[in-house]
């Protein structure tokens, strides 16, 4: 277990342990949990600031790959609009980056195929408590961006996807570090396949020094932001916002 999830889960166990005290009651008032994500926020700047942000996440041999993939989250956006985009084999689909950049783009499959690609096997750890081995390719996010041009106050890429949770768009969010880290991706081939369906289909993000629930699939749009106030509830992602996962999800 790496030292991140480790002091993860001890924080865990001790809000656990307050709410056995008693404290409970307590907990769930309004201001007293502002007060408590402040500390979250605090004790993830310090996590942040103490990791390497630049290292490298191990990759494997083709040997090393899983017999068996699972998939996480959603199978199956199960919209109208993805089922004729799937129907099209995702001829009309576009990948919409915009926000604080000065050259908008609308990216084909045929477009994303064309920037210079990286193909990386590497080990997918999913908070539901299973990893698998895969192999992936597609763009640097970063060669993206940097084609889209990000403006001065750009700090965050906050990604929309085809699935939808309670009526909207899927969202999930990173910051530039982890944007330009040479291991994020738009990945359209797993295991030297186009992606399908259950893996995110036809574009998803691999950002590989983060747990499963930041490598958003069914990708749609990428915008360029200067914070995240505004975006769902303020925390950066649909899981963030409604079961209080970590923001940074590192590993």
């Amino acid at each position: 277990m790496s030292a991140s999830l480790l002091r993860r889960r001890t924080l865990i166990a001790g809000g656990a342990g307050l709410a056995l005290a008693g404290c409970d009651r307590v907990i769930r008032q309004p201001t007293v949990r502002e007060i408590v994500f402040r500390g979250e926020d605090m004790h993830r700047g310090l996590q942040r600031a103490l990791s390497n942000r630049d290292a490298l996440a191990p990759e494997f041999r083709p040997d090393q790959m899983s017999p068996r993939f699972r998939t996480n989250g959603t199978r199956d956006p199960g919209t109208a609009d993805y089922a004729a985009l799937r129907a099209g084999r995702f001829a009309d689909w576009r990948l919409t980056v915009d926000g604080l950049v000065t050259r908008p783009l609308s990216l084909s499959l045929a477009d994303i195929g064309a920037f210079p690609q990286r193909a990386q096997i590497t080990r997918h750890d999913c908070v539901e408590g299973w990893s698998a081995i895969g192999k992936w390719q597609g763009p640097q996010l970063g060669a993206v961006l940097r084609a889209a041009g990000l403006r001065d106050g750009a700090r965050y890429i906050v990604f929309r996807c085809a699935d939808l949770y309670g009526g909207a768009p899927y969202y999930e969010s990173i910051d530039l570090v982890d944007a330009f880290h040479p291991q994020t991706i738009l990945a359209w081939a797993m295991n030297d396949r186009f992606l399908d369906v259950g893996h995110g289909a036809p574009l998803r993000l691999r950002v590989e020094r983060q747990l499963g629930y930041k490598h958003a699939k069914y990708l749609m749009r990428a915008t360029a932001v200067a914070s995240l106030d505004g975006i769902g509830k303020g925390r950066g992602g649909y899981w963030e916002d409604n079961v209080d996962y970590d923001w940074w999800a590192g590993i």
